[in-house]
């Protein structure tokens, strides 16, 4: 049962790889996925404030004045609250790729050029075999109208592109006014793949401090739904790879996102609930599924269910709106 697949131009011996997420954050987890089955990992993401917390911090120390007095130091940003910062990534994408055999996907995580460009070279530099773009850009400016964040998009993929060689992948939201259109422009901007969707998290408000508090939510399978819809859309009418993230949970999910059009299927809340073994365990189901229903390979089943290979594409579209609707019972 051949379950091999390509991402990127690299050659994944399964199509189950772990999001970017704190799992991959220890290396002993990381050497667990690849024993696990996974066919690639995401490390976790680097942030553009780290980024810029660390060039501040060296800007302070290398500039402040013999006469400044102890107090001045409260001016300087506190330490962000991540595990690992810049540097210290850089040498973790070097014991990941010592570690494991299966590719390592570096993670930018970020909103703006800033050091975007100097860190992807140095990412590769580490070992990277891609880089996964996590543009995480909330438009709160009610004056810039969708084109110029749209800009923004495209200029730092093409800033990264332009300055690596590795192949990149852009993570992107669903909340675009024209998905489709976008996906294009991103990958003739350099992007070799697609990651559909992102979760924006959603911040919650504590009623007893009465602060604004992070409130992380783990996926329901249900969120697959939506990028299962737009990789089919977008199978074959763009060069791009498509990688699906969000609700993937069983050997079902998994091989529903690859006959939509999927190359890989990004796992992470199904790991955090069930442990990194789950990989092995969904693995297992998919391929007795695949030998029930003699499917030889992945790449057999690939995008037979796409928009442009079903019977009735419609259904993809509007056309199946008022049947959802009287569906329940």
């Amino acid at each position: 049962m051949d379950i091999t697949t390509t991402y990127l131009g690299l050659k994944l011996n399964s199509p189950i790889v772990p999001s970017a997420g704190p799992l991959s954050q220890d290396i002993s987890d990381i050497k667990e996925m690849e024993d696990a089955g996974a066919g690639a990992v995401v490390l976790y993401s680097l942030f553009e404030e780290q980024i810029e917390h660390d060039a501040l911090e060296l800007d302070y120390h290398t500039s402040i004045h013999a006469e400044s007095f102890a107090e001045a130091t409260s001016y300087l940003p506190q330490p962000f609250e991540f595990k690992l910062g810049p540097e210290e990534y850089l040498d973790h994408i070097r014991k990941a790729k010592e570690a494991v055999n299966i590719p390592v996907i570096a993670s930018l995580n970020g909103k703006s050029l800033g050091g975007w460009t100097d860190y992807a070279k140095k990412m590769e530099q580490a070992g990277a075999d891609a880089i996964e773009l996590n543009i995480y850009l909330l438009p709160t400016d009610i004056k810039k109208p969708g084109s110029e964040i749209e800009k923004i998009y495209i200029d730092i993929v093409k800033s990264v592109k332009g300055a690596v060689k590795v192949p990149i992948a852009v993570k992107m939201h669903p909340f675009f006014s024209s998905t489709a259109a976008m996906a294009t422009q991103l990958n003739k901007a350099g992007a070799d793949g697609l990651v559909l969707f992102n979760r924006f998290y959603q911040p919650d408000i504590d009623l007893d401090s009465l602060e604004v508090v992070p409130n992380v939510i783990l996926s329901t399978p249900m969120a697959m739904r939506l990028p299962l819809r737009w990789i089919a859309i977008l199978y074959g009418r763009v060069n791009a790879d498509l990688a699906a993230t969000s609700g993937i949970y069983t050997e079902e999910d998994v091989l529903k996102m690859v006959m939509a059009g999927a190359k890989i299927t990004n796992m992470l809340s199904a790991l955090l609930k069930f442990g990194i073994g789950h990989i092995a365990d969904v693995t297992t189901r998919m391929k007795a599924w695949m030998e029930e229903h003699e499917y030889e390979s992945i790449e057999q089943m690939r995008g037979s269910m796409s928009y442009m290979n079903v019977p009735d594409p419609a259904k993809f579209e509007r056309a199946n709106y008022m049947k959802v609707l009287n569906s329940y019972k």
